[in-house]
């Protein structure tokens, strides 16, 4: 009797060996079927998966995230749902597809409540804090949209995205310096790409902001700067990086390329932000960029810094960057050590 019930055990391990591998084996293509954005061809390969294995969360939250990237927003609800429902595996990930679809679907405010209740349940993950800010910034509750940026950006700081909008969102706000520098630090994370190319325009019309030539004398320039600007915790520098962009037209700037001038007045701006670091100015801007920006600006690898985060828009800076591969290395490397 013991040699029966032995062999109806390894049957029954064998079984269950076999439709794991084959589940694992599903889901393996599944996903080189959704990375090629085929994704009918993924959605048939999970359904495939679920026949043999219903209830698992990977291949539950597998298909929610292909069924959201097609559109199909209400499928990746149900699929997250599925795998919300059993507490146990890929939790989180269900968790971000099922908050971004509700999102999508106009249902902002329920996808806040609920990425709220995952950073309760799961405590601080960037994804999930960068996710409420998106939302918040999307419904124009820009002060709770920074808060939850920067709380992103604290729990992970080479998160690209939450840079990126927080640079959005503070020009909205109309806080230039703070705008700056999210945008600054985004572009040497991800310095080309689409988005790059869009981060590298906002900074440069925003350097440029609060200049106009005069019409009535031409040889003259306007400077103005809002009243909110001048009494931010970061008036002074504003005001100085109006200067800097007015003082392109001074006669010992003639003749000096777009590339130098940028370099210049790059390095100039991270100095000044440098020096009014004081006991008193505290804070995550004063914290976290200013420190690190003073650093590349007092290095040998400021030029570098700025043809570096320039290549997504200016052919003179690719270039200049294929011609100088070891200093772009040392620049690396240099940062790697600080």
């Amino acid at each position: 009797m013991k040699k029966y019930f032995l062999i109806f055990g390894l049957l029954l391990l064998s079984t269950f060996l076999y439709s794991q591998i084959s589940v694992d084996s599903l889901v393996e293509v599944g996903i080189q079927y959704h990375d090629n954005g085929e994704f009918i061809q993924a959605i048939e390969t999970y359904k495939t998966a679920l026949d043999i294995e219903p209830n698992s969360p990977l291949v539950n939250y597998e298909i929610a995230l292909t069924y959201m990237y097609s559109g199909d927003y209400q499928n990746a609800i149900k699929h997250s749902d599925k795998v919300i429902k059993r507490n146990d595996k890929y939790l989180l990930q269900a968790y971000l597809v099922k908050g971004s679809c509700l999102d999508y679907l106009g249902k902002t405010k329920e996808s806040i409540k609920l990425f709220k209740k995952g950073i309760k349940k799961f405590g601080d993950d960037h994804l999930l804090y960068y996710n409420l800010g998106y939302n918040y910034y999307n419904i124009k509750e820009f002060d709770k949209a920074e808060e939850a940026f920067i709380k992103a950006i604290n729990t992970k700081a080479n998160h690209a995205s939450s840079h990126l909008f927080l640079g959005y969102l503070m020009y909205e706000k109309n806080q230039r310096v703070q705008s700056l520098l999210s945008l600054h630090f985004f572009l040497l994370l991800e310095p080309n790409s689409e988005r790059s190319q869009n981060a590298y325009n906002l900074l440069q019309s925003q350097l440029s902001g609060g200049v106009e030539r005069n019409q009535e004398e031409p040889g003259k320039i306007d400077i103005f700067l809002s009243p909110d600007q001048l009494k931010s915790e970061f008036g002074t520098i504003d005001m100085m990086i109006t200067i800097l962009e007015a003082s392109k037209s001074l006669e010992e700037n003639e003749g000096k390329s777009d590339d130098q001038l940028f370099i210049e007045n790059t390095t100039s701006f991270f100095k000044i932000l440098g020096e009014h670091k004081t006991k008193e100015n505290t804070g995550f801007w004063w914290d976290f960029y200013v420190p690190f920006f003073y650093l590349i600006a007092e290095s040998e690898h400021i030029d570098t810094y700025c043809y570096y985060i320039s290549q997504s828009t200016k052919e003179t800076a690719a270039d200049w960057l294929k011609e100088n591969e070891k200093r772009v290395t040392d620049f690396a490397k240099w940062l790697s050590e600080e």
